[in-house]
């Protein structure tokens, strides 16, 4: 290699080390102190105030207060609570229904009122009473009905048509079934069983939640049964509804025998003399043959030790006629003997009463008209028509 390239080479090795030796010297060093009186004015700012510490206390010197626990905060438990009393709920509720249920009930005063009530209009009737899930049979009764009377009384006042309406509703939704829910004791203080049954998401839990606060503000004590043992939130809930409002709940293992925690919650509820067990089945579709059959075996065990006063069916209001096949299957093998219809607000096919009615011949003795804890009301046939024609 050329000297001169070489020497080239040797001095800028020396001049690139040099370099890094440098800048690794001044990474490592440490920052000069501050010199006083050149980068600070000694007492001045935080430098001249008086030293904020206390003076060190001993335990003596201490002052505690004589109560001890007025001096911690409290965490506020929350109580039973007192449900609304059921009297007259529905018709509190009314509001809310007559303004899901305008399409069946106006629809038709708006219709009656006319001028001119011919054929046409006889048809567009029809039509709503359909659109409103009342069925074929009691369709075509209510519309032979309202003709007769149009064409011999020959009704045209606004308040007339209304009153020949509500009678003819009325007559239809059938005051005289009896809408009693048992709930009482027995005589020989044995408590009333309540059987809760239903298909999946019509809200069998709620409502079994729902009926123990209607119970109680009617002055019973109960016991619920978390028979549903395959949904895992389902015991959980049920819980919180019955500490709300005082009532014991008795549960077993995830995805055990429903019939041997209804047994066992009905024995409890002898013990314990409540008034009334109310047990809640796990969801089941009407066409799932094995889960009807475990149904039925729920109620038979249960009779075993105690006398089954109430089959509630769960319908969901919404479901329209699909909940009148549903009603067949479940009144076939547990003898419904009454309906709890829900979400009845959110509807305007406030015919499914009459519908299941008429299917069943079993009336409707609960109603769902919102997702409140109270929103549960026993069925009134009168203020239900009332909040159909929005009276």
């Amino acid at each position: 290699m050329d000297p001169i390239v070489l020497i080239v080479l040797l001095v800028a090795v020396i001049v690139v080390a040099a370099v890094g030796l440098v800048t690794t010297r001044r990474r490592g060093a440490k920052p000069e102190p501050p010199v006083p009186g050149r980068d600070y004015a000694p007492g001045v700012g935080d430098d001249a105030e008086v030293p904020r510490d206390t003076a060190t206390r001993v335990i003596d010197q201490v002052v505690l207060p004589d109560d001890v626990s007025t001096a911690m905060p409290t965490l506020e438990v929350p109580g039973v609570e007192a449900p609304a009393p059921t009297a007259g709920r529905l018709t509190r509720l009314r509001g809310r229904l007559a303004r899901s249920q305008s399409t069946l009930g106006v629809g038709l005063l708006a219709l009656l009122a006319r001028d001119k009530v011919d054929d046409a209009t006889w048809d567009e009737v029809e039509e709503t009473l359909l659109t409103s899930d009342l069925g074929v049979a009691p369709t075509a009764q209510l519309v032979d009905r309202l003709r007769t009377r149009v064409r011999v009384d020959g009704v045209k006042d606004p308040a007339a048509v209304k009153a020949m309406l509500r009678e003819q509703l009325l007559d239809l939704v059938d005051p005289a079934m009896d809408r009693t829910l048992h709930t009482e004791a027995h005589l020989d203080g044995t408590p009333a069983v309540v059987l809760v049954v239903g298909v999946n998401g019509t809200g069998k839990t709620t409502t079994t939640g729902k009926l123990a606060r209607v119970l109680v503000a009617d002055g019973r004590t109960v016991l619920l049964a978390a028979a549903d043992t395959f949904r895992a939130a389902a015991a959980d809930q049920l819980q919180t509804w019955g500490e709300r409002v005082g009532a014991i709940v008795v549960r077993g293992p995830e995805g055990g025998d429903p019939a041997s925690v209804a047994f066992e919650a009905v024995k409890k509820g002898h013990e314990a003399g409540v008034d009334t067990v109310v047990v809640d089945t796990a969801g089941r579709l009407h066409t799932k043959v094995g889960l009807m059959d475990e149904l039925g075996k729920v109620k038979r065990v249960i009779e075993k030790l105690s006398t089954v006063d109430e089959v509630l069916l769960v319908l969901d209001a919404t479901t329209g006629q699909n909940g009148l096949t549903q009603a067949r299957v479940f009144a076939e093998v547990v003898d419904v003997t009454g309906i709890a219809l829900t979400k009845l607000d959110g509807t305007a096919k406030g015919g499914i009463v009459v519908a299941v009615q008429r299917e069943l011949g079993v009336p409707v003795k609960l109603v769902g008209l919102g997702e409140g804890p109270d929103d549960l009301a026993p069925f009134d046939p009168a203020a239900f028509v009332d909040a159909l024609l929005g009276d």
